[in-house]
């Protein structure tokens, strides 16, 4: 490909990009015709590349561990380098740490936890925003969840990382809309990814439940994305009554009902 055409593309730059919904975020902007930075911390953001790739980009692998600032450092002198403005960034890396009460999880788990998804978040958020700023034009989207609108027992450490994402995000929007910046959150309610295998909350009811379509809900936020929305809550009909309940029900009711979904089954982790 031509010097000329690589700087033709627009570029956009998606975290957690080897799978799940960050996965299928940046096949979303790959189709439609973007160039790409996908970042991950395992190796199987290249096999992603590879699949990016198919659709003529040029797509830029950041191996990565965004926990560390040298992670995020990294990420952003790949993006320095490419000499192309980011249009677009996914702010998607995620983790969840749950399945158990707050005494009895991983302190160690759940610091890296606030490490990838606040920390970094905002550091490249910090980061990209000011680029942004300065040539008068972006779009950002913050992956939050249903999880964000009300407390989370039995997870209730990352039901407090999507909160502040999702109010960090409001709160962003709101600084930048006139200034050529919009910012966008995703809320997915539960879906099919390695989310609560990795958060220890297959024995629970939501962890046993029918999940959403990965690819339906990136696709959703990328179109929520491109007409500027403030927030789409996506996946299945009834995440949306689950959000507009908790947001109407006193916050105590609303833990309990989220309770009731996240408690173990199995006595020995409750």
């Amino acid at each position: 490909m031509a010097e000329k055409e690589k700087f033709e593309k627009k570029l956009a730059v998606v975290t957690g990009a080897s799978s799940g919904i960050g996965y299928y975020l940046a096949h979303e902007f790959a189709k439609n015709g973007y160039d790409l930075v996908i970042v991950a911390e395992d190796a199987g953001i290249h096999t992603a590349a590879d699949a990016f790739r198919e659709h003529g980009n040029l797509v830029h692998v950041v191996q990565a561990d965004l926990t560390e600032p040298q992670g995020i450092e990294a990420t952003y002198q790949k993006i320095l380098s490419i000499n192309c403005p980011v249009e677009s960034i996914a702010l998607n890396a995620g983790i969840g740490v749950g399945g158990a009460t707050f005494d009895k999880t991983s302190l160690n788990q759940e610091i890296k936890m606030l490490k990838l998804n606040v920390i970094s978040t905002v550091h490249l958020a910090k980061l990209v925003l000011r680029d942004m700023l300065a040539k008068g034009h972006g779009r950002i989207l913050f992956t939050s969840s249903v999880a964000a609108i009300m407390p989370g027992p039995y997870e209730a450490v990352y039901s407090g990382t999507k909160a502040f994402i999702q109010f960090f995000a409001e709160a962003l929007r709101a600084e930048n809309i006139d200034k050529g910046i919009t910012v966008t959150a995703l809320l997915p309610g539960p879906t099919e990814t390695n989310f609560f295998a990795r958060a220890g909350m297959e024995d629970t009811k939501v962890g046993q439940s029918k999940k959403d379509d990965a690819q339906e809900v990136a696709e959703m936020g990328f179109k929520a994305l491109m007409e500027g929305k403030d927030m789409v809550v996506a996946g299945s009909f009834m995440n949306k009554v689950q959000t507009t309940m908790a947001k109407m029900m006193p916050q105590s009711i609303a833990a309990k009902m989220h309770g009731n979904m996240s408690k173990p089954n199995s006595p020995d982790k409750r």
